[in-house]
């Protein structure tokens, strides 16, 4: 593989500061404001950030791409909004959405988890794949979305994971996975464990013929995932202080009877220690992949 390199702006951390601030006044006129926001601000429209306790007003921080404009904390971004985010704009066409889970394990209430996850997220499983280009580049993505039962692998999302690296293989266009996941589904047991197997085989022939992959774990991304697809890529790209791992915290230290790091799991501790490669800004991320792109296949 060639080298490339990468523009310095595109991973230096945000420093602008932007503050949302809640005035006390006295009782009469804060009665007066308390009848305003009950009245222009229904329930919902407003969110607390769990880093710096700011609360933020849902808006706002939609337009900031979902970060605390006070402490820059990233929140879960849902897998259209990932896709706005990376994809050029009505280029994305969609794949494989009408696959369904059932239920081979017969796993009491799995069906009514499933279907209030689909009516929840407006999502048939945990993964939208499908292709579109990121700045002219054309390429096969799939992202994950962690509000879907917790990002859960069953064995649709390692189906459409797989095609879209086999569409990658096909079209000979790069493929790209971004991973959100608390690891395997319990609900299908081993038909879940086998897409370990499944995705990391498809990883494998995109290597073989050459193609890149680029895996995006980001915040969190654990347990089956990330002992498959998610580490396998060509170049793993994340966002700053994403919590990425296999079992947790104190499963290990349990294990190996030693004390971790603070930062242990965090992007950046696996970047020090080459397990990631780059960690951009989120409102870097498409850029930086378009450099990545352009320089692997240029």
């Amino acid at each position: 593989m060639g080298f490339f390199s990468l523009s310095k702006k595109n991973f230096s951390l945000n420093s602008r500061k932007k503050y949302v601030t809640l005035t006390i006044e006295d009782k009469e006129e804060s009665k007066k404001e308390e009848s305003k926001h009950i009245d222009n601000n229904p329930t919902g429209l407003w969110v607390k950030c769990p880093e710096c306790q700011e609360i933020l007003y849902k808006e706002d921080l939609e337009k900031n791409q979902k970060k605390c404009p006070k402490c820059d904390y990233y929140f879960r971004m849902t897998a259209r909004e990932r896709i706005e985010l990376l994809i050029d704009k009505d280029s994305f066409v969609e794949e494989d959405g009408n696959l369904f889970s059932n239920n081979p394990l017969n796993f009491p209430n799995y069906e009514e988890k499933n279907k209030k996850a689909q009516e929840d997220c407006g999502m048939n499983e945990g993964v939208i794949s499908g292709t579109g280009t990121i700045k002219g580049i054309e390429v096969s993505i799939a992202v994950m979305d962690f509000n879907f039962m917790g990002g859960s692998m069953g064995s649709v999302v390692g189906e459409k994971i797989t095609r879209a690296m086999e569409r990658g293989l096909e079209r000979k266009i790069p493929v790209i996975v971004v991973c959100t996941s608390g690891g395997a589904r319990m609900h299908e047991g081993l038909f879940s464990l086998m897409q370990m197997t499944k995705t990391s085989a498809a990883a494998e022939r995109l290597r073989t013929a050459g193609i890149p992959y680029i895996a995006i774990p980001v915040n969190p991304t654990t347990g089956g995932v990330t002992a498959s697809f998610a580490m396998l890529g060509d170049i793993i790209v994340s966002e700053p202080k994403a919590t990425i791992g296999f079992a947790g915290r104190r499963v290990i230290e349990q294990t190996i009877k030693q004390k971790l790091p603070d930062e242990f799991q965090t992007s950046e501790f696996l970047l020090k220690n080459g397990m990631v490669d780059v960690i951009t800004k989120r409102e870097d991320m498409k850029d930086t992949l378009y450099t990545i792109l352009n320089n692997l296949i240029g």
